[in-house]
């Protein structure tokens, strides 16, 4: 299970202030918290901040590496500022966030992909818009599928993103990304998945109980990648109970360190 810390993102105002400031200290903590809750990756974003977009990712990149040692997954709308991230990643093989089958986007970050050898979310998004149907995501998935690896990036390091709707504005949009993970998981088995699913209760009350039951199910049909807060531990527990109903937690040991360390209050 590969999940990827979102809590270093300049959208948050606690990161936002603490990059105006180079706090350094405050970014290491929350980078800190994150790998000791669990997270395999720390994403890296700071696409809010435009006009200096690319000295704040090389510097948000060397403190976060100074302060753990697992990979980074490094996350922009801009090239340059992936660049910037990707030269200086150091810790096991970065992740990208991420690829569309858009055309512009797509020849922009594919070279970065080859150059840094890194593994890379492939989000279910062409030029036409961003798809409705579990038909219309497939038509991407096999289109990015095809080009990834007719180009040498190889199966495993490229992780599908089924593209998570509200449920309050497409009532049918949590089906449609279940349908999407079936499908991918059938036709592609060896790739991989990645998902921000928080976005599946943006609108609503009570968002925890949607996104946790929505992890589990997703789960079940294969999704294997989250980006998400893993200091949250109802979310974690979850995510733990899950992988033990599945058979991916053998007699049970990790279930039960999750209880001693309070995951089920």
């Amino acid at each position: 299970m590969v999940i990827i810390g979102e809590l270093i993102n300049t959208s948050r105002k606690s990161i936002s202030e603490a990059v105006d400031k180079r706090d350094a200290a405050y970014i290491k903590k929350v980078a800190i918290e994150q790998m000791q809750a669990g997270a395999t990756y720390i994403d890296v974003n700071c696409g809010n901040k435009v006009h200096n977009e690319v000295e704040i990712m090389e510097w948000l990149v060397k403190n976060i590496q100074a302060a753990v040692d697992i990979p980074l997954c490094i996350d922009s709308p801009n090239p340059q500022a992936l660049e910037a991230g990707l030269s200086l990643a150091r810790t096991g093989q970065p992740l990208i966030n991420s690829i569309t089958d858009e055309k512009v986007r797509y020849e922009a970050v594919l070279p970065l992909v080859l150059k840094y050898k890194a593994k890379v979310i492939a989000l279910c998004m062409d030029d036409t818009g961003m798809p409705n149907t579990a038909g219309d995501r497939m038509r991407v998935v096999s289109s990015l599928y095809k080009k990834l690896t007719s180009a040498g990036v190889a199966e495993e390091n490229i992780h599908f993103d089924p593209l998570v709707k509200p449920i309050s504005v497409v009532s049918q949009a949590g089906v449609e990304v279940l349908e999407t993970i079936k499908w991918i998981k059938q036709d592609y088995p060896n790739v991989h998945f990645a998902c921000g699913l928080s976005n599946v209760s943006f609108g609503l009350p009570g968002r925890k109980v949607l996104n946790r039951l929505f992890v589990v199910q997703t789960m079940a049909l294969g999704m294997d990648g989250y980006i998400l807060n893993p200091t949250d531990k109802g979310m974690m527990g979850f995510i733990q109970a899950g992988r033990t109903l599945l058979g991916q937690d053998e007699y049970c040991g990790d279930y039960l360190t999750a209880y001693r360390n309070g995951y089920y209050d």
